[in-house]
């Protein structure tokens, strides 16, 4: 029996199509390509791209895509290695949380810090004070109010009499 490899690249080789039109035309780089041909499963990303690969390749030939997957399994099956289960789960390092918390403090001390400083009120050298003492009473413009008696007419009226 013909391996997956060998089929795909006698059938490309038949069609007469460059290995470089064929990365142009199904977008998979042109060593992963040669890999598929040399039978080297193992130099591909992963089962699922394996096997996407290969139905692009088949597709791009005019191949059933299927019967090419089939081959493919068969082939495979004897290679097939369970992953070695997981002992145990190890919790995440306390160190790593514990200089995590240290940064936050850190920095919600060094927000507060800005903070203040930017929302602070200037500081004046003198105090603004809001008294009625401070205000002249008289107006300091020429003209005169009606209602108030200035200080010159009360001065006449008391020469006078």
């Amino acid at each position: 029996m013909e391996s997956t490899g060998r089929y795909l690249r006698r059938e490309r080789e038949l069609r007469r199509v460059s290995l470089e039109e064929l990365a142009q035309t199904t977008r998979i780089p042109l060593k992963m390509l040669v890999s598929i041909e040399d039978d080297r499963f193992d130099k591909l990303p992963g089962e699922v791209f394996a096997r996407g690969f290969l139905r692009s390749y088949a597709q791009a030939l005019g191949i059933d895509s299927e019967d090419v997957l089939a081959v493919y399994g068969q082939g495979r099956r004897a290679l097939v290695v369970n992953p070695a289960p997981i002992t145990a789960i190890t919790p995440p390092e306390r160190g790593k949380r514990f200089g995590i918390a240290i940064a936050l403090v850190v920095l919600l001390i060094l927000f507060t810090l800005a903070l203040s400083i930017v929302l602070r009120p200037r500081q004046r050298d003198t105090a603004i004070e809001l008294s009625f003492n401070s205000c002249p009473l008289e107006p300091s413009s020429p003209m005169q109010s009606s209602f108030a008696p200035s200080i010159t007419e009360s001065r006449t009226a008391s020469s006078r009499s």
